[in-house]
């Protein structure tokens, strides 16, 4: 497919999302951009979160990584089921009860300030590095294929990618992104089935056909038992449980949208249903990888060094024009739903968290739009930053780099939330930033030496339970007994 058919493909698409976004943010107010005032239908926020945990990571790298991983992440996927109960059940309960913007105020009222920002750092941080490799691993595609033709470099690339995304964000925050993440969300999964569709017509495989080329696929291997291994079952789907506590119940971007719904019960279909769906999906991405395996087998096709380029490859430049244009609409939209929400609930959390935006009484209407904008603009240049430098570090598969960086930045999250829920004690909260940092640098230096230190021991993604349990130990080490306000904040927070 030549560039300027793709480029052309990127623009119509482009225009739809303005398009969305002149509609819903026409008299946008600062309650529609933070909460998209509390008026969000659930099976909308529901179908929209599928873009937002998607991405380009899954859509490129879940079935690449099928190479080495084989079907293992599936196990993941698993224990990330268990979480999303518990997400419903435990802490939506706890936001819509205390009516949180920010779910880290949360920290504030039940250890206090330093805790508040402790948690908010730890979010931008886990966000800005995860939103990074997501969006570098889209635009990395489009560059291979587009860009590097025009000989234009891959920084301008980026820039404007997000420059597109903020033009559509900056005015509707959730309020528009609620509907533009319904709209990519329905375009990734339409190329998804329609990639496997592709596959099993150069193949001449039947529906039938497909699912017995998956079923006898040497990659197809779901369930691993070698305990000392870090795709070990229950180290998987141990880890996928506290996974989805960590990367979406005590996730800013994840739980704004969900806040976002007029009631606790809307919130609560939307994350049973949401659920349902996920699992779905991952199994038909990951069956997409055992195809596209199967197909470079098939027609003696390199695999490339970077298992992440293997579908992109396929899809450019073997499969057909129909493969090539499902491709880019898929990718496109796991490009921009990648990024969108990132930019405004990092946006939220800072002016929350750290400006003190709703605590504060001397903040005018007027002030409130004007100072978000700005810092909804500095991330998105801080964005830009990190994309560059995956850039520079890349290698392996990204999925692995981002769920490695999130067992070391969502640990100390999960641990501050498990002590604030799970014990009646006050922790002491200037010691609260030096527990968070400490829990870390331990675990950095156990999963380096894990296996001459734990016996020939791979320490994989329970990293992150590791962490959190640092963490909530620490925090147990250096509090006192219940305070009042802790105690009322712990016995009233199921109820609604």
């Amino acid at each position: 497919m030549s560039p300027g058919i793709i480029v052309s493909c990127i623009a119509g698409y482009f225009a739809f999302l303005l398009l969305i976004a002149w509609f819903t943010s026409r008299r946008a107010t600062n309650q529609s951009y933070f909460l998209g005032n509390k008026a969000s239908p659930w099976f909308v926020v529901a179908f929209g979160l599928i873009g937002d945990t998607l991405s380009g990571v899954t859509f490129i790298s879940v079935p690449g990584q099928v190479a080495t991983a084989k079907f293992s992440y599936f196990q993941i996927v698993l224990g990330n089921v268990v979480g999303y109960v518990i997400i419903a059940e435990v802490l939506l309960p706890l936001y819509y009860r205390l009516n949180l913007t920010s779910i880290y105020s949360y920290l504030r009222e039940r250890i206090g300030p330093f805790a508040q920002r402790t948690g908010a750092f730890f979010f931008i941080i886990s966000r800005l590095t995860g939103a990074g490799a997501r969006l570098f691993l889209a635009a990395i595609v489009f560059q291979k294929f587009v860009f590097d033709q025009w000989r234009i470099p891959f920084a301008v690339t980026v820039s404007v990618i997000i420059a597109l995304i903020l033009i559509y964000t900056v005015r509707g925050g959730i309020k528009t992104l609620v509907w533009t993440d319904t709209f990519q969300s329905a375009f990734l999964l339409m190329g998804l089935v329609l990639s496997v569709v592709a596959i099993g017509r150069e193949l001449d495989l039947s529906f039938v056909g497909l699912g017995r080329a998956v079923w006898e696929s040497p990659h197809s291997q779901v369930f691993f038992w070698d305990w000392k291994q870090p795709n070990y079952f229950w180290k998987q789907f141990i880890a996928g449980i506290f996974t989805a506590l960590a990367m979406t119940g005590l996730d800013q971007n994840m739980m704004q949208k969900n806040l976002s719904c007029p009631s606790l019960k809307a919130a609560k279909k939307n994350i049973y249903s949401y659920t349902v769906i996920l699992l779905g999906i991952n199994a038909l991405f990951l069956s997409l990888g055992a195809l596209l395996f199967a197909y470079a087998n098939a027609k003696g096709v390199a695999i490339p060094q970077s298992t992440d380029q293997l579908f992109p490859t396929l899809a450019l430049t073997r499969l057909g024009a129909f493969a090539a244009v499902v491709f880019i609409f898929g990718l496109t939209a796991a490009t921009f739903s990648s990024a969108d929400s990132v930019l405004t609930t990092l946006t939220t959390s800072f002016c929350i968290d750290f400006l003190g935006m709703e605590r504060d009484g001397g903040w005018t209407e007027e002030r409130k739009a004007r100072v978000r904008m700005a810092v909804h603009g500095m991330f998105a240049v801080l964005l830009l930053g990190i994309i560059l430098l995956f850039q520079a570090l890349a290698g392996g598969a990204i999925i692995t780099a981002v769920l490695a960086i999130a067992g070391y930045t969502y640990g100390p999250l999960l641990g501050l939330f498990a002590f604030g829920i799970l014990t009646g004690r006050q922790a002491f909260d200037r010691y609260t930033p030096l527990i968070c940092v400490v829990s870390p640098a331990i675990c950095w230096f156990v999963q380096r030496n894990s296996e001459s230190l734990l016996g020939g021991y791979k320490l994989g993604f329970e990293l992150l339970v590791l962490n959190a349990l640092l963490t909530f130990l620490g925090l147990v080490i250096f509090s006192g007994k219940e305070k009042p306000l802790a105690h009322r904040v712990i016995q009233g927070f199921g109820k609604q």
